[in-house]
Parts: structure tokens; sequence; C-alpha cells
């Protein structure tokens, strides 16, 4: 699919059409206006059948229950999760996996970590 021709755009885009590059050009940030200082959410989810939580996605929003109510709209449309949390994407913290080795090592020399360790119980059915 060619492009719309556009004169005035100038020879930039003929030299991207003979490229075969043609994108869009966007702003810095997707978010303008009033909402563009509004911080990052990352929404996690937990199913009706699952026991942890997912992560579904990010969004923009105020405040912390404003990010709560906007996830549940976003993310719950067809009744499916039980549980919902938000986190501002800055409070995140995580590890690299550059560093796996040297930053789970320590845990190894910890048996009582291990499952099999522990006895489960016979009337536990989800482990």
């Amino acid at each position: 699919m060619n492009p719309p021709e556009s004169p005035e755009r100038g020879d930039r885009d003929v030299e991207r059409r003979e490229r075969g590059v043609w994108d869009v050009e966007r702003p810095e940030s997707h978010v303008q206006g009033p909402r563009a200082g509004w911080p990052l959410y990352e929404v996690f989810v937990r199913g009706k059948r699952g026991l942890n939580h997912v992560h579904v996605g990010s969004l923009h929003a105020a405040d912390d229950q404003m990010a709560l109510r906007n996830a549940r709209d976003l993310y719950t449309r067809r009744n499916e999760g039980v549980s919902i949390w938000v986190v501002r994407a800055t409070d995140i913290t995580a590890s690299s996996p550059d560093e796996k080795d040297p930053f789970f090592a320590p845990s190894g020399d910890k048996v009582y970590r291990h499952p099999t360790f522990y006895e489960i119980p016979d009337d536990v059915p989800h482990i």
C-alpha cells in the first residue's frame, strides 16, 4: 500500500518511499493535554480460576482510585477478574535477567525453601 502523494512534505518523504520506509511520526508522549502529567500504572488481574495476579496492561490515571476504576473498566469487562492490583510504574523495582545467577544463588543452600522439604496435606487441592 502506497502512502498518499503529498507535494508539501518535500524530498524527505520521497526518500522514505524509495527506501520502503513509511512511518507515522508520533509526538514524544502519546498522552497529550491535561492527562500528560498523570502517572503510569501497571495493572495486574487475578482471574476466577487463577491463583495469582497476571500483568494485563498499563494505564495513566490521576490517582490510585481512578487507576483502580479505570483498570476495572478496561481489563475486566467480561467479569473474568476477581481481584485487581494497580501499581505506579515508578514504584516497581525489578532484578535484571542478566544477574539471575548471582541474585538467586543464595537461596540454593536453604532447603526449607524447596517444595520437597514440606509434606502437603491431602485436603489442599491446588498444590
